[in-house]
């Protein structure tokens, strides 16, 4: 069924956009990346939508959460409460998440297999400053993907920043899972640039061409539907240290 539905139509539509671009699997890879985001859209705005509404109602479920904190289940009852008064699912991302990654591996394997070849004749791998094949021995690719990616990782997290340090000694010094969750979604601002970038480096320079174009997708989705978010808290530290 995966090979069916999802592999073979991805890896027709690229052998297709390789043949009417002239044999440019460049132009391919970036037409068939650009079709993949925009078929996936109808389960990326819901989760943006989602998120950018869970992150206006923070304010309120800190304050839920000072109230009631030190009683787990009253606190969770009066979450589960808050969320369907306001007509929130915290759940309501985890199928769209899971197909668009269903998609995107598939989208992973077609390029991987045509980038090696595999018995599929002679391709022209050439576009630009890059053989597609092999890796990007100019470092372009893989540090323009990280720096999207960090642009990105930003933006995601428009509230985090702007918490207010907890002071020892209080009660609210103890984690629960959502800022467990929290301390995660911060560190993963770097470190998730910093794993697109080697992973990059590792494979060939094709596949890091489409990571350039699908997280440059992503960023946009993301300025267009929710804003800036927490880009503008980060760039506002930036400012800083240029000026100190």
């Amino acid at each position: 069924m995966y090979q069916q539905f999802i592999y073979q139509p991805i890896l027709q539509t690229l052998l297709w956009f390789y043949q009417v671009t002239g044999h440019n699997l460049g132009i391919a890879i970036i037409l068939l990346t650009l079709l993949v985001r925009g078929v996936l859209i109808p389960f990326t705005l819901p989760q943006l939508k989602s998120a950018k509404k869970m992150a206006s109602l923070k304010p309120e479920l800190d304050a839920l959460k000072k109230k009631h904190g030190s009683d787990p289940k009253l606190f969770q009852q009066k979450q589960l409460e808050f969320y369907k008064a306001h007509g929130v699912n915290p759940a309501a991302g985890c199928l769209p998440f899971i197909a668009q990654f269903v998609v995107l591996i598939a989208l992973y394997q077609v390029f991987m297999h045509t980038l090696g070849g595999n018995g599929m004749g002679d391709i022209n791998s050439t576009f630009l400053l890059w053989d597609l094949k092999n890796k990007d021995t100019t470092y372009i690719l893989p540090i323009l993907a990280g720096l999207l990616q960090l642009v990105t990782s930003m933006a995601l997290l428009p509230a985090i920043e702007n918490q207010p340090e907890k002071r020892p000694g209080t009660k609210e010094q103890k984690q629960d899972v959502a800022e467990m969750a929290t301390s995660m979604q911060q560190q993963m601002v770097f470190m998730m640039p910093i794993m697109t970038v080697i992973f990059s480096l590792q494979f060939p320079s094709g596949l890091a061409l489409y990571w350039v174009i699908t997280t440059a997708f992503s960023l946009t989705q993301q300025l267009v539907v929710s804003g800036p978010g927490g880009l503008l808290v980060y760039l506002k530290k930036i400012r800083k240290l240029i000026n100190k």
